[in-house]
């Protein structure tokens, strides 16, 4: 049995886990027979390259994913959730922008540059943090590791 092979099980697995999607839904998901994937995960062969793409758009992974190993206990942010931070941050920012968007005692707050710059680092903090809370709390536990200093 390859390591290859391996990696990419595990990883697969992973993915699965974390989307809630069965071998069936995946085989219907990727237009191949749910052999192909039982034998996927089994470690006895691997998919071709077009298939390991579809896999990778569907999942919005890198196709380098699933042949590197993962730690599967990291809650780390991913590029995805980098993107989506940024997203989040800018929408935020766009919408200070308007006249109306601080205000005070019924009065717009003028904010000078170094102000922003303060609000802009505590917003990206505040949207990370949460961020990573929600990693924490919607990943299933088996894949979180026991750390009980977190309690």
């Amino acid at each position: 049995m390859s390591e290859s092979k391996m990696i990419f099980s595990k990883n697969l697995k992973l993915l699965l886990d974390r989307n809630n999607i069965s071998q069936v839904e995946l085989s219907k998901i990727l237009g191949v027979s749910e052999s192909s994937v039982g034998k996927w995960l089994l470690q006895k062969s691997m998919p071709r390259m077009n298939i390991i793409e579809k896999l990778a758009q569907y999942f919005q992974v890198d196709t380098t994913y699933f042949f590197k190993e993962t730690d599967k206990n990291s809650l780390e942010l991913t590029a995805r959730d980098e993107r989506d931070i940024k997203k989040h941050l800018d929408k935020a920012l766009e919408n200070l922008e308007n006249d109306e968007a601080l205000m005070f005692d019924g009065e717009p707050v003028e904010m000078d540059t170094e102000t922003k710059e303060l609000l802009k680092a505590s917003l990206e903090n505040s949207i990370r943090l949460a961020k990573t809370l929600a990693k924490k709390k919607y990943t299933p536990k088996k894949y979180q590791k026991n750390d009980k200093s977190d309690d």
